[in-house]
């Protein structure tokens, strides 16, 4: 699957508007109703070390990467059922690749 290439500042937008409640992305930043995302790219599901995942995220098994996150954001429940996390997702192409832009941006370990 071809991600778009997103737009880094709207992402960031997008990332204060409908993730940073829940969310954080700097090294070594506290984990909070979801986990902290520094290191995001690469890493398996459920591996964010020192935050409680549910089996559903674990036994996912899938690296995060632009393909992957793109098809996870547009709808997080029918990608990974049994995940905890409530977001209802981005409908929108674009949203999703800005903020994959955003997020490939601010998450480098």
């Amino acid at each position: 699957m071809s991600v778009p290439d997103g737009d880094i500042a709207k992402g960031k937008k997008l990332f204060v508007q409908r993730c940073l409640q829940c969310h954080s992305v700097e090294k070594g930043g506290k984990h909070k109703t979801g986990p902290n995302l520094n290191g995001l790219f690469g890493r398996k599901t459920g591996q964010a070390p020192g935050f409680s995942y549910t089996a559903a995220n674990v036994n996912k098994g899938i690296t995060w990467g632009k393909d992957t996150l793109f098809i996870y954001l547009e709808n997080p429940k029918k990608y990974i059922p049994g995940t905890k996390m409530v977001f209802a997702g981005l409908k929108k192409k674009n949203d999703r690749a800005d903020l994959i832009a955003y997020l490939e941006d601010s998450t480098k370990p």
